[in-house]
């Protein structure tokens, strides 16, 4: 019922909204005699931050169009690679017409960038991808909204979610492959990987670990707290909705993105309406680039995905409740999964000094599993005044942490 709810509001601010953006465009139109009036420039700014208050955010597109590599600009195109219910397979394939730039492409490392499941759309690492493919044959996961899925797909458990791993690895390549993980799918990726090596099979020949709950036992946040004062049931029984009938996947079980959407709101909620706020005086004072700059932040940050219920569930059971990849309890498939099986993949685990959603040592705690990596295909670094977002976008992204993962995957290339 919260879902419809929900949908009969978005419905009934849709005209509103609409009205919002005209009202705002007239008074800043040159053409317009109401940008002539007093305080035009105010009714404007408040008109825009009521329209993007209220607007539906859609999924945002990569548009990442071509990249500086040694002086080239290389075209880039957006493909997909492999598709499955609930994931696409994207590549990011380079062009080249010059014969030089054509060979060393050629040979640079390939990397399967796994994006985050927890709300989000693959589109937040749009900054990732853009930095990696100065140097590397780039594919990413790109997740499908749970809503958008007919329920004839069938359900999508964690168990799915690393078989779904295991596929794109196989379907790319492990020998020369490495597997970049930020955040959430840190756990899977490395189930997957184990899984691999447990059944004798190539496994990538490094995966880097960046920001996740690996072991959300050690320096417990806001997030992990949130899952271990409250029950399975309480879970299931609260945020657990149907997806109404105006959507292909209409009576599948998910958990609404808005709802998501919401907690991460409520994390830092003086910070987002001073960030609003300024906005408003942005506009205000006609400082378009900083305008720009939180309409480009918020058009990614707002635009949310449903997750299929039962993918929800299990990662806050196994992950978030039972511990169960730390503690060696967890099982996938009926296999249980043994990171001291992985032998010759090198690891590379990367957390923010000033992470407040996984916090310090979750995903340093790879290391304590994988024993069978020898200590001098390990690597560790802790990203000084970094938070959860800088990990993986922004100048410490680009600057600080890029660098040395280029680095690791060029040594064990």
């Amino acid at each position: 019922m919260l879902y419809q709810i929900h949908e009969y509001n978005r419905a009934w601010l849709n005209p509103l909204t609409t009205w919002a953006k005209a009202a705002a465009t007239t008074f800043v139109n040159p053409g317009s005699l109401l940008a002539m009036m007093p305080g035009a420039p105010r009714i404007a700014a408040g008109y825009e931050l009521l329209y993007r208050l209220g607007k539906d955010y859609e999924k945002p597109e990569f548009n990442i169009k071509a990249v500086e590599v040694d002086g080239h600009n290389i075209p880039v195109v957006e493909m997909t690679a492999m598709e499955k219910p609930f994931c696409r397979l994207l590549r990011f394939k380079r062009y080249a017409d010059d014969a030089s730039a054509v060979g060393q492409l050629k040979d640079d490392p390939v990397v399967l960038v796994v994006a985050p499941l927890s709300g989000h759309h693959a589109t937040l690492l749009r900054d990732t991808v853009t930095t990696l493919l100065k140097d590397h044959k780039v594919y990413i996961t790109d997740w499908v909204d749970a809503r958008m899925v007919p329920m004839e797909d069938g359900e999508f458990h964690l168990d799915d979610y690393v078989a779904y791993i295991q596929d794109f690895i196989r379907h790319i390549g492990a020998e020369n492959l490495h597997v970049i993980s930020v955040c959430q799918p840190t756990v899977p990726v490395l189930g997957a990987i184990s899984l691999m090596a447990s059944n004798g099979e190539k496994t990538p020949k490094t995966m880097t670990m960046m920001g996740g709950p690996i072991d959300a036992r050690k320096s417990p946040t806001s997030v992990n707290s949130l899952a271990t004062n409250k029950s399975y049931e309480w879970f299931e029984n609260h945020v657990i909705h149907p997806v109404p009938a105006n959507y292909p996947g209409s009576g599948r079980l998910v958990y609404p993105g808005f709802l998501q959407h919401a907690g991460f709101v409520a994390m830092n909620p003086d910070r987002h309406l001073k960030s609003h706020w300024d906005f408003y005086l942005d506009l205000m004072r006609g400082d378009n680039d900083d305008a720009d700059s939180h309409r480009r932040f918020y058009d990614e940050y707002n635009a949310v995905l449903d997750m299929a219920a039962e993918y929800y569930l299990d990662t806050i059971k196994t992950v978030f409740q039972d511990f169960s990849l730390a503690r060696g309890t967890w099982d996938v498939a009926g296999q249980r999964v043994r990171p001291q099986d992985i032998k010759t993949t090198a690891l590379f685990t990367i957390e923010g000094e000033l992470d407040d959603i996984s916090g310090s040592g979750q995903t340093q705690a790879a290391h304590d599993l994988c024993t069978g990596i020898p200590a001098k295909r390990r690597l560790h670094f802790t990203a000084p005044s970094c938070g959860h977002y800088g990990i993986f976008s922004g100048s410490r992204w680009r600057n600080v942490i890029y660098p040395q993962i280029r680095d690791f995957i060029a040594k064990h290339a």
